[in-house]
């Protein structure tokens, strides 16, 4: 059964393009590792909640914009091994160097899907 990694993070409105290239050099690793489809999207259309929202979920600033992501893998196993690859890669620790956001301010979790059409 197909597994989904899921992030939310904020990313200065200037560092749009540094992630881009972040994300486009991690990709293939994660794709090595098993990962089926990666995507990785800009927020547009973001409106603000009155209780929550995406932007209060990472705390992202007035300067900041709001990154959508999602990782597929073919199982919850597959996944479990690619990160612990991932983890000790010394390619994903150079990448790593070049955070053009705050990781603390990132959520994530995997998924199970329920639907998918």
């Amino acid at each position: 059964m197909k597994y989904v990694d899921g992030f939310v993070v904020a990313v200065p409105a200037d560092r749009k393009d540094a992630y881009r290239q972040l994300a486009a050099k991690a990709a293939p690793l994660f794709k090595e590792f098993g990962a089926t489809r990666i995507v990785e999207c800009w927020a547009e259309d973001v409106p603000a909640g009155n209780i929550t929202d995406f932007r209060m979920a990472v705390k992202a600033e007035d300067h900041e914009e709001v990154v959508f992501s999602w990782i597929e893998y073919p199982s919850k196993a597959v996944r479990d091994a690619a990160n612990q690859k991932i983890m000790t890669d010394p390619r994903m620790r150079e990448l790593g160097e070049e955070m053009p956001f705050d990781g603390k301010r990132m959520i994530y979790g995997g998924f199970v899907p329920i639907l998918d059409e």
